[in-house]
């Protein structure tokens, strides 16, 4: 079998709508979405022996709902890094023969639930944090507001810049019917907003959300005989940063994401300036620019001045989020910005289609880097 033959592939994507459910949990969402992807890929869950799971629960009962008897399970804890880390194992899963179609499903009701993320009703911690606890520093957002507290003193940037950001975010989400929050708005009404955790403003946060968000990937030799036009996974890499680092670190992860991005682009045979658009983990504004800096797409410090005049918008040099992403469209904790990804390469986004569109990076800079490269070349 070829190199090329071997590679995965995503063939069926599928979501709900996005917004407040609270007549369902994480196996109903989970399970609406994954019918969706099975229509999409024209598959039925017989075809289905492989099954990964994130933020839902019980893959036992999961499985039961679905009525199948997976070759290889997986659940996984529910951080937004895992999203990266799914889709890569999936990958592997594949590739080492344990599965021949396996499916991703990812289900959360937070919003109905009432999840927190942070203080002593944060069930999705990592604890990796513990440290900071007893001074009261339990919340995501206080950590990253540390961050950006220190790039901004470091290097000089500015809250207008940061506003690019959230701003061409709520741009894409006014030309995405899904979206939660699709009000554009301008730079008085940004710096307007009240701060959450100051620095950051109400504008600079994620949004919880329920939601589910599920994918069928496949190897490239069946892929092709299905309904939807292929999307590969051309590259992807993976790192961590445990130790060695305080927490927050001290080069919001530029080090990991750096030599990520280095395997990714040279296992993928392309560089930056390939690449069309750009999908990146945004549970706060910060993460993008410190993401735009350790990725390479702008030197480390710059990407202030690198955001600027629409360069993340569409028609810019790299559309980023374009469906958008957390900060706008919903926080599905990277699936749906990896789905986006998909349907960018297969021209079905609509008003805000990225033209032409060959290579999207998805990135998400955390304790566990990841760094995946979708495109329809077949490689």
């Amino acid at each position: 079998m070829s190199t090329s033959s071997l590679r995965a592939s995503v063939v069926g994507v599928g979501n709900t709508r996005y917004g407040v459910m609270p007549d369902m949990d994480a196996y109903d969402l989970g399970l609406w979405a994954l019918k969706d992807a099975l229509a999409d890929a024209g598959l039925d869950f017989s075809d289905i022996d492989g099954l990964i799971l994130n933020r839902i629960p019980d893959y036992q009962r999961f499985a039961e709902l679905c009525g199948i008897n997976p070759q290889y399970t997986l659940t996984t804890p529910g951080h937004g890094r895992f999203s990266g880390i799914c889709i890569q194992t999936a990958a592997a899963v594949l590739q080492a023969g344990l599965a021949k179609t396996v499916a991703l499903v990812y289900g959360n009701n937070g919003k109905s639930a009432g999840a927190r993320y942070g203080g002593d009703s944060d069930n999705y911690g990592s604890g990796g944090a513990g440290l900071w606890f007893p001074y009261g520093m339990t919340s995501p957002g206080a950590f990253h507001a540390l961050m950006w507290q220190r790039h901004m003193a470091q290097y000089g940037t500015r809250p207008e810049q940061m506003a690019e950001v959230s701003m061409a975010f709520r741009h894409h989400a006014s030309l995405n019917p899904q979206a939660v929050k699709r009000t554009p708005f301008g730079l008085d009404e940004y710096l307007d907003a009240r701060f959450v955790c100051e620095p950051l403003r109400l504008l600079d946060y994620c949004l919880i959300n329920d939601g589910g968000v599920a994918m069928i990937m496949t190897l490239s030799d069946r892929a092709r005989d299905l309904r939807q036009k292929p999307v590969q996974l051309a590259a992807f890499a993976q790192r961590s940063r445990f130790v060695d680092s305080a927490f927050p670190p001290e080069d919001f992860w530029h080090e990991p994401m750096k030599q990520a991005s280095e395997q990714t682009f040279a296992q993928a045979g392309i560089s930056h300036a390939d690449v069309d658009a750009l999908m990146v983990y945004d549970n706060f504004a910060p993460t993008v620019m410190f993401s735009l800096e350790g990725f390479g797409y702008c030197p480390v410090g710059e990407s202030g001045s690198f955001v600027q005049d629409g360069r993340l918008k569409l028609g810019g040099q790299f559309p980023t989020n374009t469906s958008g992403g957390h900060l706008s469209e919903s926080y599905m904790q990277g699936w749906a910005l990896n789905v986006e990804a998909v349907r960018q390469l297969r021209g079905q986004c609509g008003e805000r289609q990225v033209p032409g569109a060959e290579f999207v990076h998805y990135m998400a800079a955390a304790p566990v880097v990841s760094s995946i490269v979708y495109t329809t070349h077949e490689r």
